[in-house]
């Protein structure tokens, strides 16, 4: 898994479909959904199909292409993150500063073909997941430190998929062997101070171990029944994929377990978690009505419980108004944000609840929570159409205690605060033949 040549590949992979620095996360780390019309009826894919971009919602719904259907375009985001800290007993407001972050192209190709009446066979390869902020080129905050420490992560997941479907009298099952690629680079570098004196005697913390990549595999499975009365039925269940990523997490953490505020080294395994789901569509006329459920299980996953984060419920309406040759669609997406304050004050635990809420939020701010939908159709022939959607999550507000690191001077905060918005425009051309 670590060989020259699955690292050769992994850059291939990597330079093909990621031209920006880094993704953002929407359902915890994972994008709502990677094709362009799945997001636009709010990432819902389980029971409804999107022909070739199926493959990696529910790979049994490719069984709806008639004979081979090719989609390939991408998604362009503009995430807009702010953070910054307080110091509530002393009255100091927090210095939100923007994260650099904030444009990033995220490319998808899919490819469905039917084989026979019953076999159907597709491939995808996909930037599905990731998140990361920048604040190196941030000045200094209210406490004369470096804003954010200068903090950059960057976390990139890729997936190819191979899917291959069965049907037989309206039920579809279906399995996709996958093939993951990661990568991830964390480093900062910033000022504490050691103890409460006066003036404060400043230290540097920093971290930075380059660039690390690791390849998973894992698989997904999916069911779909048709009733030919315009209900559908669907479920998907997704393996969770480890990954390795060397000094990262690790080199990330040890100079707060220097300073006494963490116990010792994170380990530098980061799984991206198990997904199960289930969804319906149901088609009167010109109208589709779509709904999933789907539950992430970072709970579970290494990397993201040492950071506690919660079990993610994803809930997706989508809505489609077709025509001859064009279509509307809209859509909705809830999910509660998987980052959560941890509570230690008091507790031989405050150091570690306060590291953990300090990364969470200025390295790793997975908070957004509600997605609104639109997009369309276009047919230019019966072979060759245009598919378009737009993202829009308003911006969370959140606000977690970092009090253990007060012990490092009385002018060091004790609260850090995040504000995440995000937008997204996506396109897609899909040709049949």
């Amino acid at each position: 898994m670590k060989t020259s040549t699955f690292k050769k590949l992994g850059t291939g992979i990597a330079l093909s479909l990621v031209t920006s620095t880094m993704l953002h996360a929407t359902n915890g780390d994972t994008l709502i959904a990677v094709g362009t019309k799945a997001r636009a009826m709010g990432g819902t894919g389980i029971a409804v199909s999107h022909g070739a971009e199926s493959t990696i919602s529910n790979p049994a719904m490719i069984s709806t292409v008639e004979g081979t259907e090719i989609s390939f375009g991408g998604t362009l985001f503009m995430p807009t993150i702010e953070t910054g800290f307080a110091n509530t007993k002393l009255g100091m407001p927090a210095t939100l500063a923007k994260s650099d972050a904030d444009r990033n192209v995220i490319p998808e190709v899919s490819i469905a073909h039917k084989i026979n009446e019953n076999w159907y066979i597709g491939v995808g390869m996909w930037g599905t997941a990731g998140m990361g902020t920048d604040y190196s080129k941030s000045g200094q905050d209210n406490f004369g430190n470096n804003v954010n420490m200068h903090m950059v992560t960057n976390l990139q997941l890729m997936q190819f998929a191979v899917p291959v479907a069965y049907k037989a009298s309206g039920f579809t099952i279906a399995v996709a062997p996958i093939l993951q690629y990661g990568n991830l680079d964390i480093n900062y570098n910033g000022t504490l101070a050691k103890g409460n004196t006066m003036p404060p005697q400043s230290v540097p913390v920093a971290a930075g171990a380059g660039l690390a990549q690791d390849f998973g595999f894992g698989w997904s499975a999916g069911l779909s029944y048709d009733f030919s009365n315009g209900l559908t039925l669907g479920a998907v269940y997704k393996s969770s994929i480890k990954m390795e990523y060397t000094n990262q997490l690790s080199s990330a953490t040890a100079p707060f377990v220097a300073m006494g505020i963490f116990p010792a080294p994170m380990g530098d395994t980061l799984e991206q978690p198990a997904e199960i789901g289930a969804g319906f569509s149901y088609t009167t006329g010109a109208h589709t009505f779509a709904f999933d459920y789907k539950r992430i299980k970072y709970a579970s996953a290494s990397g993201y419980k040492d950071f506690g984060w919660e079990d993610q419920n994803v809930y997706a309406l989508g809505y489609q108004y077709a025509q001859d040759n064009w279509a509307l669609r809209l859509g909705y997406n809830h999910a509660t944000s998987t980052v959560k304050e941890l509570q230690g004050a008091g507790t031989p635990m405050y150091g570690v609840t306060s590291a953990i809420n300090f990364f969470n939020l200025l390295g790793f701010p997975a908070t957004s929570e509600n997605h609104y939908t639109i997009g369309g159709t276009y047919e230019f022939t019966k072979q060759f159409a245009l598919d378009l959607s737009y993202v829009y999550s308003p911006k969370t507000t959140k606000t977690f205690d970092i009090g253990a690191f007060q012990g490092y001077s009385m002018f060091n905060p004790d609260t850090i605060t995040t504000t995440h918005k995000e937008n997204s425009v996506s396109f897609q051309l899909t040709y049949k033949f």
